[in-house]
């Protein structure tokens, strides 16, 4: 089985686990590093709770018991997706509007990699953010990676 293949499983395993409750899925990754990683990720109004990890995670480790989707030995993460975390689908630029992020990309836009601005919109493939009352559209293809901002 590939690795989309599942993560999109998990991902509906999952959703539907935590759709009577106040818990939102956010993200699934499987990803080799020395060993694999099958990682969750939640979050809910007012934050995520160590109890809540516990018991999506309890409810999984049952189903995948009884699916056994995936052949290779793994370790199972359930946790928040942090202060600082990835955009990765639509509805999370959706969901931080108004938010500020960084937008790293893989050439330099405007002589720089690295942006930092406040969410506007994500159209057609293509975010837009504000930069001190300035418009900026960076097309998504080009983007490494794009992140909420934290400032400390």
């Amino acid at each position: 089985m590939s690795k989309e293949h599942i993560e999109n499983l998990i991902e509906n395993i999952v959703q539907n686990i935590v759709a009577n409750s106040p818990i939102e899925l956010v993200d699934v990754e499987y990803i080799k590093e020395r060993e694999w990683y099958l990682r969750i990720f939640l979050d809910k109004e007012g934050g995520i709770e160590i109890e809540d990890c516990h018991w999506v995670s309890e409810q999984l480790e049952a189903k995948l018991e009884e699916l056994d989707p995936i052949k290779e030995s793994y370790y199972l993460e359930v946790s928040s997706p942090g202060l600082d975390r990835a955009l990765r689908k639509d509805r999370d630029f959706v969901r931080h509007i108004g938010d500020k992020i960084e937008i790293t990309t893989f050439a330099p836009i405007n002589g720089q990699k690295r942006t930092v601005g406040t969410l506007n919109n994500l159209n057609n493939g293509n975010i837009s953010i504000d930069i001190d009352g300035v418009e900026m559209i960076i097309p998504r293809n080009q983007t490494s990676q794009v992140r909420l901002f934290v400032d400390f």
